[in-house]
């Protein structure tokens, strides 16, 4: 492939990507040229097909070369959620094995603390200045060897943000097919879904070190599509985006919504969309009155998914489907699905159970083979540990989290079916529901809030809270007591680390 083209054949001047915050592009010429460079250094140092890189960059311009370097001779990419502790970073690093890690010094605090933490790493490069231990990322690409090279399709290698427990890596099998081979599952469904194309200009407002971010991003590029990415999500900044850019596509989380949403109209509805073809959300359930809005304000253009880093499976709706099964993540697209009770047995229609996929996918957990056979059931089915129901027509709903059950008193009681309607109270910014130890009944319900107006915390608000709680749900779902708090730890991603809060209140 010659580096006068493009990667993976598309033009070589189009860009492929480009950087919100000023506008930088970056063009497949750039990304074919870069990238092949990078892989014959990595190759030239002595990674082999298999091999893990990690990854510890903020939504960067030179992330994407950094992927399809690895991706191009059979590496595993592995992203680093950079909000990470030390410990918690140099535990992935050395759980992984990396044999190289690539950083900034944008993260310059979190990348000089991991000396004394990680296994030692033969290459290190480090981009935007020096750092001691590192090599300059800039010079050692300069001075790259001009190889021609076996190219072979890597993979991802993502860690779970570890919401239970050490995260977990989740490595799938490499197909070692030639490099521009690889991707079809995520390409067929973009395409014929959601109506991916080479026009396509997608917007990516989420950290790269996560699965769906990185992972479309980069089918965006194998289909020759434009990403816009967003160093850090602002609603504002967002919608001001589709219009300047003419985004066609973009995904977003729940709690994307309902910070767009609160918006004043007069800023929310000032921007152009009209280019706007298709708005994808996942990573959990949105509230219904929610996705209900974004319907009123959008139009009949949200569709959403239900999937997981495993890759075991995938469920998905479109917006005339979800408003016939309002609270549905739509019906399985790869894979069957199966509800299972406590038992073991496979539950009717409507009836909550543990959900597991039936599929030819296989992944396992990287170093951790209990955690590995315990995803998969005897039948070979897996789960990715959420708790829901199938309706008689075959349509997913999702209740909430297993390991984010609470327990009172013998019944089984699901935080985000309450933080889906207290989300709605408009003297709420953010809120969490957890179990907390109750001598009588084992756990009761607590929610704890972020108020919109920090002055307003107090017991008024609370007794507010709880009546408006006692409205909309059963008593025994309503929180026994309220905390404020000035923020709630989430990951940039709006996935909320309960074991967080769990921990602090145990104690």
């Amino acid at each position: 492939m010659s580096s006068a083209g493009g990667l993976l054949g598309h033009p070589g001047g189009k860009a492929a990507v480009v950087m919100a915050s000023d506008g930088e592009i970056i063009t497949y010429r750039d990304l074919e040229t870069r990238s092949r460079r990078l892989a014959a250094l990595l190759h030239d140092r002595g990674l082999r097909a298999g091999d893990r890189v990690a990854v510890l960059l903020d939504n960067h311009p030179r992330m994407f070369e950094v992927f399809w370097a690895a991706q191009r001779i059979g590496l595993y990419t592995v992203p680093i959620n950079w909000h990470l502790q030390v410990q918690e970073t140099a535990y992935i690093i050395n759980d992984s094995g990396a044999k190289a890690l690539i950083a900034t010094t944008r993260l310059l605090e979190r990348v000089s603390d991991l000396d004394g933490h990680i296994a030692p790493i033969d290459v290190r490069l480090c981009m935007d200045g020096q750092l001691s231990g590192f090599e300059s990322y800039e010079r050692a690409l300069d001075a790259a060897p001009e190889t021609e090279l076996d190219e072979v399709e890597g993979s991802f290698m993502f860690y779970s943000s570890g919401t239970t427990g050490r995260p977990k890596g989740i490595k799938p099998p490499l197909s070692g097919g030639a490099f521009g081979t690889g991707g079809d599952a995520l390409v067929g469904l973009l395409r014929m879904l959601y109506g991916f194309d080479a026009d396509s200009i997608y917007l990516c407002p989420a950290p790269l070190y996560h699965a769906a971010p990185l992972g479309w991003s980069t089918t965006v590029h194998r289909l020759g599509g434009t990403v816009v990415v967003m160093e850090k999500f602002d609603p504002l900044a967002a919608l001001q985006l589709i219009e300047q850019h003419r985004v066609t596509h973009a995904q977003f989380v729940p709690t994307h919504f309902i910070r767009m949403l609160k918006l004043p109209d007069v800023q929310r509805l000032a921007p152009d969309l009209s280019t706007l073809q298709t708005v994808v959300h996942a990573a959990a359930p949105c509230p219904i009155e929610v996705k209900r809005q974004m319907l009123e304000w959008l139009g009949p253009k949200l569709f959403e998914y239900y999937a997981g880093s495993e890759g075991n499976g995938f469920c998905a709706i479109g917006p005339d489907e979800w408003l016939s099964h309002p609270g549905s993540v739509g019906r399985p697209v790869l894979g069957v699905v199966h509800v299972v009770g406590g038992d073991g047995q496979e539950l009717a229609p409507g009836e909550d159970g543990q959900i597991w996929f039936e599929s030819a996918a296989r992944f396992e957990y990287h170093n951790d083979p209990d955690k590995t056979a315990g995803a998969f059931d005897a039948h070979g089915w897996s789960s990715l540990g959420d708790i829901g129901h199938v309706d008689s027509e075959g349509y997913v709903y999702l209740t909430d989290r297993a390991s984010h059950m609470i327990i009172s008193g013998g019944v089984n009681i699901y935080p985000q079916e309450i933080e889906n309607e207290l989300a709605l109270h408009p003297a709420i910014a953010d809120v969490a529901v957890i179990g907390v130890p109750n001598a009588e009944f084992g756990e009761e319900v607590k929610a704890i809030i972020v108020a919109a107006d920090p002055s307003a915390a107090g017991h008024d608000l609370a007794m507010e809270i709880l009546a408006f709680c006692r409205q909309r749900l059963a008593g025994y779902k309503c929180p026994a007591s309220v905390d404020f708090v000035e923020a709630l730890p989430r990951l940039p991603t709006g996935k909320l680390l309960k074991r967080q809060l769990r921990d602090a209140y145990s104690k």
